[in-house]
Parts: structure tokens; sequence; C-alpha cells
């Protein structure tokens, strides 16, 4: 038998913005190379883009 497919977690597009008194507010990045309206997953450690693969690292400070 094949084996069990593992679900892929998905992000509404409603998680990546908070509305704070009248303004709306981006909660995650836009990628700099594929420009606005392309988001970045958040890691612990980066910021990738799905779409490009364009990565950020965080720094500790």
């Amino acid at each position: 038998m094949a084996a069990a497919k593992e679900k892929i977690k998905t992000t509404k597009k409603s998680e990546n913005y908070k509305i704070e008194g009248n303004k709306l507010t981006r909660t995650t990045k836009f990628c700099p190379r594929c420009g606005d309206g392309i988001f970045m997953a958040k890691h612990n450690d980066r910021y990738n883009c799905g779409k490009c693969g364009y990565t950020e690292f965080i720094t500790k400070k």
C-alpha cells in the first residue's frame, strides 16, 4: 500500500494582516524579488519565499 501523504499547512490571507484601529497592517514581509503580494514564510531563523526561493536570515542580537 502507498504511504499516507502528510498534510501541508497553509495559511489564510487574513492571517497575514492585522487591524489596528482604522489601519490595516501586514504581519509578514513581502518578497523583495517577487514584489508586493508575495508573502515570505517566517521560520525560526529565517524568512523564505516559496515562489522564487529568496531567503533572509534573522540575526540574533
